[in-house]
């Protein structure tokens, strides 16, 4: 395909959808468990900004060791949940053509971590797009867990072909 992405009209269809499941999710980006760190996404806008929906679960395989006595999720992970959301809807707004490519991160900034996340919390991970230049989208992320902020950063990241 040599048509760039700033050219590539969003997909046909609804500009909204209510729902995405894991299995759609794993149509549009590569990752795969335990690296698969959203498990559905509701309320997207095409283009626009959409929910990641992670439940955090005693079982993930970092609280083995990120801390046996007091299990807390990563912070790098929550920001990587913010990413895998973004990189979705990037995907649903691009269309079939760019389901399973890899991206990848250019800037990580203001990154801050308000509060531990730990099992049996549900992260709802709200994306925005802030600006999308070719193929390099900017976002605003923030992670809240029964709607208080427990993390927040602005990331941009590239689409490969």
């Amino acid at each position: 395909m040599d048509q760039k992405p700033e050219t590539q009209a969003p997909a046909k269809g609804p500009t909204h959808i209510e729902a995405v499941d894991v299995m759609r999710i794993m149509e549009a980006i590569p990752h795969r468990y335990p690296f698969l760190l959203i498990d559905r996404m509701v309320d997207v806008e095409l283009g626009a900004s959409a929910v990641g929906v992670k439940n955090v679960s005693v079982n993930e395989p970092f609280f083995q060791g990120h801390f046996p006595a007091r299990p807390v999720m990563p912070g790098v992970l929550i920001v990587e949940a913010m990413a895998q959301t973004a990189a979705t809807l990037v995907v649903l707004t691009l269309g079939k053509a760019f389901e399973g490519k890899l991206v990848y991160f250019m800037t990580i900034e203001n990154a801050k971590f308000r509060r531990p996340v730990g099992p049996g919390d549900q992260l709802r991970i709200h994306v925005e797009k802030e600006r999308q230049r070719a193929n390099v989208w900017k976002f605003k992320g923030v992670a809240r867990v029964e709607d208080v902020s427990v993390a927040e950063a602005t990331f941009s990241a590239m689409i490969m072909e």
